[in-house]
C-alpha cells in the first residue's frame, strides 16, 4: 500500500515538515528493527536464546543485580535441555556471557516499544498524523507486540524435551521481523521522499513486477536461511560449489515424504538455500540490467545499481559463511546484508508504484 500524503506542490510546501518528522521517527524504529534482527543473529550463534527461560516483559528489563539472584537464574537454566545436553560443564561466568545477548536481545524489543508507542500518542495528541496512516501505523504497533509473544513462544520450544529451539517458529519469528521493518520503511520513505517525475521509463510496470519478484525472492531466501540457522545446516557441507563432492548429496532424499527434505532435512534444507541465493542474483541481476537498460533516472537508477552491487556482497558473505564454518560476525554480517537488500528492493517498488 503507497502512502500519498502530498497531493499538491502547495500543500507539500505547508505540509512537508511534520510528515517529514513522522518519516524519520519511522524510519529510526525501522533501524532499531534492523539493528534487533542483526542482535537476534549473534543471540543465536552464540547459542544464549536460552538462558532467559521465563518470560517478564516488564521486570525482566533489569539484568540480575546481586549474586544471589545470579545464582537463581543460573539454576534455571541449568534446569532446561540445552544445559543437560551441550553445556553442562558451564560455569557462572560463561553464563553471564551468554545472558548478556539474550537480555540484550530482548531489551532492545522493550526500547523499540517504548520508540513507537511515546511519539506515535504525541503525533495523534497534536493532530499531526494524517487520517489514512493512523491505522496503520496502530497496526505496526499491534504487530510488534505480536513479535514479542511469538519469540517468547519460539524460546518455549526450546525449554522442554530438546536443547534448541524449533526452526519453524525461528523462521516465523525472523519473518514477522521482516514485515514489521518494510512496513515501516513502505511508510517512512513515501514521506520522507516525495514522487519525482520523470524519472522512470514507460515499461514501469514490467519493471516493478520483476523487482518485485526479485523482492520475493530474497524474502524466501531468508525463510530458508532461518530453517538453515535452525537446524544448524551450516555446520555441514563446509565446502562450495559442490557439497563434498557432489552436487547433491543422496541423503538430502533420507525423509519422507520427499517434499519434508526440503523443510527437515539438513542437506536439503542447505541445498534450497543455496540455490535459491544464486537464483535470487540472476533475478536481481537480471532486473538491474533491464533497469538500467530502459535508462531509467534518479532515485530509481541509484537503487537498480546499489540493488545490484548488494546482492553480490550478500552472496559472497553467504559462500564466507558457509566455508568458514559459521563464525559469529560473517553470519551476523549475512543477516544484515539480507535486510539492507530488503530494504533497498522496498524503496525500489515504492518508487515504481508512485511513478
Amino acid at each position: 500500500m503507497t502512502v500519498t500524503p502530498f497531493p499538491t506542490a502547495r500543500a507539500r510546501a505547508v505540509t512537508r515538515a511534520p510528515y517529514r518528522a513522522i518519516g524519520i521517527w519511522l524510519l529510526v524504529c525501522a533501524g532499531l528493527v534492523f539493528a534487533m534482527a542483526v542482535i537476534g543473529a549473534i543471540t543465536r550463534l552464540t547459542e544464549s536464546g536460552l538462558s532467559i527461560t521465563e518470560w517478564k516483559p516488564v521486570t525482566g528489563a533489569l539484568p540480575p543485580l546481586s549474586d544471589a539472584a545470579w545464582a537463581e537464574e543460573f539454576a534455571k537454566y541449568q534446569a532446561t535441555p540445552e544445559f543437560a545436553l551441550k553445556h553442562s560443564g558451564m560455569d557462572l561466568a560463561q553464563f553471564k556471557g551468554i545472558f548478556f545477548w539474550e537480555w540484550f536481545h530482548r531489551l532492545v524489543g522493550r526500547l523499540i516499544g517504548v520508540v513507537f508507542l511515546l511519539p506515535f500518542l504525541v503525533f495523534l495528541a497534536t493532530r499531526r498524523v494524517p487520517r489514512s496512516l493512523v491505522p496503520r501505523l496502530a497496526g505496526l504497533f499491534v504487530l510488534g507486540g505480536l513479535q514479542g509473544a511469538l519469540g517468547w513462544y519460539m524460546v518455549k520450544s526450546g525449554l522442554v524435551n530438546r536443547p534448541d529451539v524449533s526452526h519453524y517458529r525461528l523462521a516465523a519469528h525472523l519473518s514477522l521481523a521482516v514485515l514489521i521493518y518494510v512496513a515501516m520503511l513502505a511508510t517512512a520513505l513515501p514521506l520522507l521522499f516525495p514522487a519525482a517525475s520523470g524519472t522512470l521509463h514507460r515499461a514501469r510496470g514490467s519493471l516493478r513486477r520483476h523487482a518485485g519478484l526479485a523482492m520475493a525472492l530474497v524474502a524466501t531466501t531468508m525463510v530458508w536461511g532461518a530453517f538453515t540457522a535452525g537446524l544448524d545446516a551450516g555446520q555441514a557441507y563446509n565446502t562450495w560449489p559442490l557439497m563434498n563432492g557432489t552436487f547433491a548429496p543422496e541423503e538430502m532424499w533420507n525423509l519422507s515424504p520427499a517434499w519434508l527434505n526440503f523443510l527437515e532435512n539438513t542437506a536439503a534444507v542447505q541445498f534450497t538455500h543455496r540455490w535459491l541465493a544464486i537464483l535470487t542474483g540472476l533475478v536481481v541481476w537480471s532486473y538491474a540490467f533491464r533497469a538500467l537498460r530502459a535508462d531509467v533516472q534518479g532515485r530509481v537508477r541509484a537503487l537498480a545499481i546499489a540493488v545490484a552491487v548488494m546482492v553480490l556482497v550478500q552472496i559472497s558473505l553467504g559462500i564466507s559463511t558457509l566455508l568458514m564454518f559459521v563464525p559469529v560476525h560473517v553470519a551476523a554480517t549475512h543477516q544484515a546484508g539480507a535486510l539492507v537488500l530488503l530494504g533497498l528492493f522496498t524503496w525500489t517498488v515504492m518508487e515504481y508504484r508512485r511513478g
